[in-house]
């Protein structure tokens, strides 16, 4: 029986387009001004100790980590620092209403009523904590982050690594067996069916024909009663 069931965020309860088409352009515009006027504050003076631990450069200059942070974007780099900071700048857009976090109609009902059969739920994401939390906490349908029971970023691991996932199933209390993942990533799937998770592939497109993972098209069709652990 599933007893958690674990989401991933992009391309799976919400649109990949209102991440990079929104939150990244939005992020990059005021990363220098933000973090200029931030350095010697707390969380960003922490932020960019552990880029320049990041990067091997202690004595980087301001000017030159900002340099690297739009390298990274570029890149699409899964930087913890990176990843911190954009929350931060996230913070203001969507307290300002500049946005609110997107999320596909299939999602929401889905959730409620698996928190109401008694499911534990969480989120994985690659995006800060912080991030996650605004995500749902300013999503289209309001704050929905009463439904969650914690959420995990790349301080567990990487996405694309199995000790992450047993990392997640340590931190829950749930033996990895009855965990539900979801995620449009099947790369991600396969690391977390060999930490022994359960695994359900969002597709909001076209089929992925390398994947040997359950696929679905939205969380209405997802049926944890159904899945064997």
């Amino acid at each position: 029986m599933i007893r958690a069931i674990v989401t991933d965020i992009e391309g799976t309860t919400s649109d990949i387009r209102f991440v990079h088409d929104v939150l990244f352009p939005y992020a990059r515009e005021r990363l220098a001004a933000f973090v200029n006027a931030q350095q010697f504050a707390e969380p960003v003076k922490t932020h960019l100790t552990t880029l320049r631990e990041e990067i091997s450069a202690p004595e980087a200059t301001t000017a030159e980590l900002i340099q690297t942070l739009f390298t990274f974007m570029d890149e699409d780099r899964k930087s913890t620092s990176l990843k911190a900071l954009q929350g931060h700048i996230w913070r203001e857009g969507y307290v300002n209403g500049d946005f609110t976090g997107h999320l596909y109609p299939d999602v929401l009902p889905a959730l409620e009523k698996w928190k109401q059969q008694g499911i534990d739920l969480y989120v994985y994401s690659s995006g800060s904590v912080a991030a996650q939390k605004l995500l749902f906490g300013y999503s289209d349908e309001g704050d929905i982050t009463h439904l969650f029971s914690g959420y995990f970023d790349t301080h567990v691991g990487a996405k694309r690594e199995a000790q992450s996932y047993l990392n997640i199933a340590e931190q829950t209390g749930h033996p990895a067996g009855q965990i539900l993942f979801l995620s449009d990533i099947h790369q991600e799937l396969d690391a977390a069916e060999h930490a022994g998770f359960r695994t359900v592939q969002l597709l909001r497109g076209d089929d992925d024909s390398a994947s040997h993972h359950h696929q679905v098209s939205g969380f209405d069709n997802i049926h944890p009663e159904k899945i064997p652990s």
